[in-house]
């Protein structure tokens, strides 16, 4: 074969593939942004909010308005986890949670997220109320332990002064045989579980990474000391989706030794 039709070849093959290229970015950004509103968090948490998704070289732009900044956060978060996704521009609007005169009702929306986030509480079942950083919590709960649980998780949020529990015991049936549910995306569980950790106010979220595959969370990054990490441990093995939590934080207080 000539040189001259070797480079042909390779020529029309080079221009062949730099044609394709956008055309493989196009499907890619797509399937980020199916992907994305077909997660659980999408689908279960931000299914009432008005949420566009635009998707450009991997870069996802989020605009609409959401309940709160908590799902402004899960939003952000969620897109994040997503493979393929290099960035993203959020620019969902809020409702005014954060004036001075809906701080209750922000705080209120804070706590009954967390609720939803956890498997063993209830927020059907729960009412949340705010004041000045005091919450009450009224409802029903199936045991005592669901009850001091449900006032820890409240007690849990950045803010809250005071928890009053004014839950009433309601007797239940022993539960039947529990089965397996709905299998949660990876990102979906990642979001979840940073949206607990960053309305957490008694531990610092911010040199913590998380990773998640097929439901097993694992933890890296600096735990002030063994309490604090072991504390991620325990919040994190109640949200929904994670099987495990593999925690290799290193304690800060060792590493200064």
């Amino acid at each position: 074969m000539k040189r001259k039709t070797i480079d042909q070849i390779v020529y029309t093959a080079a221009a062949l593939l730099i044609a394709a290229a956008p055309m493989r970015a196009m499907e890619s950004d797509e399937a980020i942004k199916a992907s994305l509103k077909q997660t659980y968090v999408y689908r279960t948490y931000l299914k009432d909010d008005t949420i566009d998704v635009a998707t450009k070289d991997g870069v996802v732009t989020l605009t609409g308005k959401v309940a709160d900044k908590s799902h402004r956060n899960l939003a952000q978060d969620t897109a994040e986890c997503l493979a393929g996704v290099v960035r993203v521009d959020n620019q969902l609007e809020t409702q005014a949670e954060a004036d001075a005169d809906n701080a209750d009702a922000w705080m209120s929306k804070k706590i009954e997220l967390a609720l939803l986030l956890h498997r063993n509480v209830s927020i059907a079942n729960t009412t949340v109320e705010s004041e000045n950083g005091i919450v009450t919590l009224t409802g029903t709960a199936t045991s005592m332990a669901q009850k001091e649980l449900t006032g820890k998780y409240a007690s849990n949020i950045d803010g809250v002064v005071a928890v009053m529990n004014r839950m009433t015991l309601v007797e239940t049936p022993e539960p039947g045989e529990r089965t397996q549910g709905e299998k949660l995306d990876d990102s979906s569980v990642t979001a979840m579980v940073r949206s607990v950790l960053v309305n957490h106010g008694s531990i610092n979220a911010l040199n913590t990474k998380v990773k998640t595959r097929n439901g097993k969370v694992m933890l890296t990054g600096i735990a002030e000391n063994d309490a604090e990490k072991a504390l991620f441990t325990e919040l994190i093995g109640d949200i929904h989706g994670v099987t495990s939590v593999r925690n290799q934080m290193t304690v800060k207080n060792i590493i200064t030794k």
